[in-house]
């Protein structure tokens, strides 16, 4: 949950070989905007927080380019709380098709599962081979065949922003 960038909130992602494959960065802890980068650098998502009453919501849309904030523009992803499970957060797709992200405790410990259930990926801080936690910023991820991976790190990119750590 480091940014490459000196001074910046954000987090890096690796492939199981130790290479980059995704960063994320937030220039201004203040903004309500961050982008999901492939390792040149792309823009691949932007995601946004809005403001709606006393709850925010989180919406992800595809970087097609550049668009400014006045345009209206569909969302790839709605992200909100959830109404059916206290702590959880509701995601919607682009195609209205549903996911949860579960908590399972106060520490970045989560589980992302599609409508009927089934996990499509878990989040928890790694540990090393004898059990020691690398600390609560190291994470480890399990997602499951064909899932995109993409999509895996927007979860956990908007968890990190709920949670206050990106």
């Amino acid at each position: 949950m480091k940014s490459l960038v000196y001074q910046t909130n954000g987090l890096t992602v690796y492939n199981s070989n130790g290479e980059i494959t995704y960063r994320v960065e937030n220039y201004d802890k203040s903004s309500n905007e961050v982008h999901i980068m492939d390792l040149h650098g792309n823009i691949l998502f932007t995601i946004r927080k809005k403001k709606i009453w006393l709850f925010g919501s989180w919406y992800v849309y595809r970087e097609c380019g550049t668009f400014s904030s006045t345009e209206e523009v569909k969302p790839f992803l709605r992200i909100k709380r959830s109404s059916i499970r206290d702590g959880d957060w509701e995601v919607r797709d682009e195609t209205n098709e549903v996911f949860w992200i579960l908590r399972f405790d106060p520490k970045f410990s989560f589980q992302i599962i599609n409508i009927n259930g089934d996990i499509i990926a878990q989040v928890k801080p790694k540990q090393s081979s004898n059990g020691i936690t690398l600390g609560e910023d190291v994470l480890t991820w399990e997602v499951k065949p064909r899932v995109d991976h993409s999509l895996v790190v927007t979860f956990v990119t908007v968890y990190g922003l709920i949670k206050g750590v990106v």
